[in-house]
């Protein structure tokens, strides 16, 4: 299989893409609004877990917090970077679209869902992890740092082991730095082409309510200490983007559902969603 080459911006490029990101109207401007709701924290508790959720209202240009101060830490992304990682598979040329077969080795796997070769879009749904390592070998480590650079994705690191960098580290990104790539995402302004984008919205989309869409990506990072799970997305609703991520402590598989459980409510409470 051939692969697609990466076409580097210039320098004067990269600082003006920047540039657009925090000045463009409505699109993450420079000193936004902000909001710290402590009374959220609530949601966690009663989960028995503990976390940060962040969102940001595309439109009214403001973040809205619980617990800050995590929402800015910097954890292993796990699942949550296969939206990223599909986009890098489809700019790279590692599949040709969201329904090429991708073969997933053969060997016995922890879940069975995972036995099986699937398109991307058939595995980003059950997040199976074989699929995305060929695919990640199929890109190659050099390409990976290149596109973590140009989309300016968490600490940019893939490390040198190709297929577990984002499962066990070292590539790292916040809950703050997931919404600025979900906003990006849902506005075609990510530096890749309008077709990969648009393949990797189609895949990621959960449901919808009405005239709003819902898009999200769950991940756990189970190999270090504290385990983390994660919730990653947005809400489309035509007019308005409300990107949103949060992280919770696991101590246990059945801590799983409850991502989606403190997402949905924390989602619902603030008028969002749901």
């Amino acid at each position: 299989m051939s692969f697609a080459p990466l076409t580097h911006p210039s320098r004067r490029e990269l600082a003006l893409g920047a540039l657009s990101l925090v000045t463009a109207p409505g699109l993450l401007r420079a000193q936004p609004a902000t909001g710290e709701r402590a009374d959220l924290r609530s949601v966690f508790r009663e989960h028995g877990v503990s976390g940060c959720f962040v969102s940001y209202d595309l439109k009214a240009d403001v973040w809205t917090y619980v617990d800050r101060a995590r929402a800015e830490r910097r954890y292993v992304p796990a699942s949550t970077f296969k939206i990223a990682n599909s986009l890098i598979a489809l700019e790279a040329g590692a599949v040709a679209d969201e329904n090429e077969i991708v073969p997933y080795g053969g060997r016995p796997q922890p879940i069975k869902a995972w036995e099986r070769d699937m398109s991307l879009k058939e595995a980003i749904v059950v997040s199976n992890v074989p699929v995305y390592q060929e695919l990640a070998r199929r890109i190659g480590i050099e390409r990976y740092r290149e596109w973590l650079a140009r989309l300016d994705y968490g600490n940019r690191d893939p490390g040198t082991v190709v297929d577990m960098f984002w499962l066990r580290g070292p590539l790292m990104t916040s809950a703050v730095e997931q919404v600025r790539f979900n906003v990006r995402l849902a506005r075609d302004r990510l530096p890749a082409s309008s077709r990969a984008q648009a393949i990797v919205r189609s895949i990621v989309t959960l449901e919808t309510q009405g005239p709003r869409t819902l898009y999200a990506k769950t991940g756990w990072f189970a190999a270090g200490t504290p385990k983390i799970g994660w919730w990653s997305g947005w809400i489309d609703t035509g007019e308005n983007v409300h990107a949103f991520c949060l992280n919770i402590n696991m101590t246990a598989m059945a801590d799983a559902s409850k991502r989606l459980s403190i997402g949905r409510t924390i989602l619902a409470r603030l008028g969002i969603y749901g």
